[in-house]
């Protein structure tokens, strides 16, 4: 007779990227993550979300954070996730309300403040202006920069109107990004300090209401190509609005911060 197991879940939302955010503090948990995601995440078979938090003991930071992707990848970061993890971690007793945790893209800082979460991401690398690719016989201009995660962006005139999910998907598997792929932004300048974005996710291989990594990807290099002159910058994606506050010196970005809301939806026990 199979043994049946248990694991208690929180479901929470950063700006509209939701996730399943477990504690393996308290437990030993001897789960394949990556079949947990595919199982737990899809929307009409599961609980439905963008992806699974693992929060775990850490010998270099408060704790260790991992993300796996509604397909089973691991992310090497995302920052609404991040944003989540640190909520979780202090309502949780994991961690104080300024706290470092470790993530496959470096250590990452955060604070949690009454009305929302701030996370100081690393520092971003293979930032590139005016790449051309082909895609469907047609030249594409698009920059690219690494924000933990790699991130192609598009700027439009018309973002309502941007074919995000077809074009965004061979972007994301356009030859040139292979073998690891990109996340895709679509870019809409609505002013010298505001910016409107969808996303496409690579991993969530869909549009998402949110994307951390991608609102600090675009506000980058909204700034880099001198659309947006401006070191603060508010993005507008379809779940609702992120604040990146970043420095910029002789082309070097740094002290890059991402502030927006996180809530917590439910808790629950997953049978398996």
């Amino acid at each position: 007779m199979r043994s049946i197991r248990t694991i208690d879940f929180t479901k929470m939302s950063g700006t509209g990227n939701d996730f399943i955010v477990i504690d393996a503090f308290h437990r030993t948990l001897n789960v394949d993550w990556s079949e947990f995601a595919r199982r737990y995440c899809p929307r009409r078979t599961g609980v439905g979300v963008d992806g699974v938090l693992v929060l775990s003991p850490s010998s270099s930071a408060d704790f260790d954070y991992r993300i796996f992707n509604a397909d089973g990848s691991e992310a090497e970061m995302c920052g609404n996730g991040a944003r989540c993890a640190a909520a979780f971690a202090v309502r949780h007793g994991l961690a104080g309300n300024d706290m470092r945790f470790h993530t496959l893209a470096g250590i990452v800082e955060a604070k949690v403040n009454p009305e929302d979460v701030s996370i100081k991401v690393t520092q971003p690398k293979e930032l590139k202006t005016g790449i051309g690719i082909e895609v469907d016989a047609r030249n594409e201009v698009v920059h690219f920069v690494n924000t933990g995660v790699p991130h192609t962006i598009l700027f439009t005139k018309n973002l309502d109107a941007a074919p995000v999910d077809a074009l965004g998907r061979k972007i994301r598997n356009h030859p040139h990004f292979s073998p690891a792929g990109t996340n895709v932004d679509f870019v809409e300048v609505s002013g010298s300090e505001k910016i409107r974005v969808r996303t496409y996710e690579r991993g969530v291989e869909a549009e998402t209401l949110a994307c951390g990594t991608g609102a600090i990807a675009s506000a980058i290099l909204s700034h880099a190509t001198g659309n947006v002159p401006h070191s603060s910058v508010l993005v507008s994606m379809p779940g609702g609005n992120l604040k990146i506050d970043f420095t910029n010196s002789n082309g070097e970005y740094h002290d890059i911060w991402l502030t927006g809301e996180v809530s917590f939806i439910f808790t629950g026990t997953l049978v398996f």
